[in-house]
């Protein structure tokens, strides 16, 4: 067994000469545990760099897409609607009239003596306004008088006979029936007396009724006769009006106050009267009581007010308006929504609702209009985000970003709804 190098012996092509020896060339030999780990080196770095070369491409996908998506939404203008918190000016229609009117009659046949006072007098409760001259009630109550004496003398001879039987009843001299019909006697005759007292007391309280006297404090207001004329007892067309006389301080007015307003309106509530006559001046009125029932068929409430008129500037019978300032605290008060958020559509008066991103679409029953705003009576609540501007390309479950609207000129705002260019 050789342990030198191999010789291998060679003939030149050229010369044909002798064999020569040469070197025999190979590989040099590498250990096992060299080639493990540089291979483990090599597959762990084509891992890594596919695992990047992923992610990144991922990434780039995603910011893509988000990018599409932030430039492909819708952005809106937004307002927050709140219930109105302002108190709200009610003016209504109202008759001034007198607290108390009455018209005075005679209570007596006869004819007008005289009359004491005349229209625009102010009179006191109790005061002797006028006379009536009643000659023949007079003459009636002198005959009833007479017959009043008539019936005592009567009376006084019935009693001593009634008294005088009775002693002979009981010494048996007359009989039992005579003595009883001598007390009947007696008792009719007390029975005459005080039926002509009754008389004469009626007829002088009619003869009292000869002065027509005031009720209560207050002015007349009208004078129906003359000195002279003819008055007939009684009321109504069956009477003679004798005077109008009407209570001016204070006075009352009555209006009908709708029902929405109606839960505000309470006693002890300030407003103010308004008169034509008197322009840049109003009168403190005060409301005592109300119907308390909604008229079924004006669906109104009758309000009463008392205003004060010392001076008596106010007039029994005068037009004016009452003015009420109301202040919602039973949190019925409308919702203002701003006039630019408004749109008439086939379906009606509409407002464009954001709600958890998307849009709505919806009906509303609109109040009294304030120019820049107007009442939303049903269909919004309040803190709900409404549109301002709304354009027609914006769609029922539409999903948009919302930007608050500017509130510089918001009637003057571009379209709230304009996609972002992609």
């Amino acid at each position: 067994m050789s342990t030198g190098p191999e010789t291998i012996t060679a003939r030149n092509p050229k010369t044909g000469g002798s064999k020569v020896p040469a070197p025999r060339l190979h590989a040099p030999e590498r250990p096992l545990a060299v080639l493990g780990p540089l291979l483990l080196v090599t597959v762990v770095a084509m891992a890594v760099l596919l695992t990047l070369g992923i992610w990144m491409h991922m990434s780039r996908t995603s910011a893509e897409e988000q990018f599409a998506q932030a430039n492909a939404e819708t952005v809106v203008n937004v307002q927050t609607v709140h219930r109105s918190q302002k108190p709200v000016d009610l003016v209504l229609p109202g008759s001034v009239q007198a607290f108390q009117a009455t018209t005075l009659y005679a209570r007596s046949n006869g004819f007008l003596g005289q009359w004491l006072v005349d229209i625009g007098d102010n009179v006191t409760k109790g005061q002797t306004l006028a006379t009536i001259e009643t000659p023949d009630l007079d003459q009636q109550l002198r005959q009833a008088q007479s017959t009043l004496n008539q019936a005592k003398a009567n009376l006084g001879i019935a009693k001593l006979t009634a008294e005088r039987w009775q002693q002979l009843f009981i010494q048996k001299v007359v009989s039992a029936q005579d003595n009883d019909q001598q007390q009947a006697a007696y008792k009719a005759a007390a029975a005459a007396q005080a039926a002509a007292e009754a008389n004469v007391e009626q007829l002088q309280q009619l003869v009292g009724f000869n002065q027509i006297v005031a009720p209560f404090d207050g002015r007349i207001t009208y004078r129906y006769l003359d000195v002279g004329a003819l008055v007939s007892a009684g009321s109504g067309a069956a009477g003679t009006a004798i005077y109008d006389l009407a209570q001016t301080d204070p006075l009352r007015i009555y209006v009908y106050v709708p029902q929405s307003n109606a839960p505000m309106i309470h006693a002890g509530l300030r407003a103010r009267l308004l008169v034509r006559e008197y322009r840049g001046r109003d009168f403190e009125a005060t409301v005592t009581r109300t119907a308390g029932a909604i008229d079924p068929v004006s669906r109104t409430l009758l309000t009463e007010l008392q205003i004060p008129n010392k001076e008596g500037t106010l007039f029994a019978g005068m037009y004016g308006e009452i003015e009420f300032t109301l202040q919602d605290t039973a949190m019925t008060a409308p919702v203002m929504v701003p006039a630019n958020a408004f749109i008439f559509r086939t379906e009606g008066p509409q407002v464009v609702v954001v709600r958890d991103g998307k849009i709505h679409w919806q009906t509303i029953e609109v109040g009294r209009d304030f120019g820049t705003e107007l009442q939303a009576l049903s269909g919004l609540e309040d803190g709900d985000q409404v549109v301002a501007n709304p354009s027609d390309n914006l769609e029922e479950g539409m999903a948009v970003k919302t930007q608050p609207a500017p509130t510089d000129n918001p009637a003057a705002a571009q379209p709230a709804a304009s996609p972002k260019a992609s």
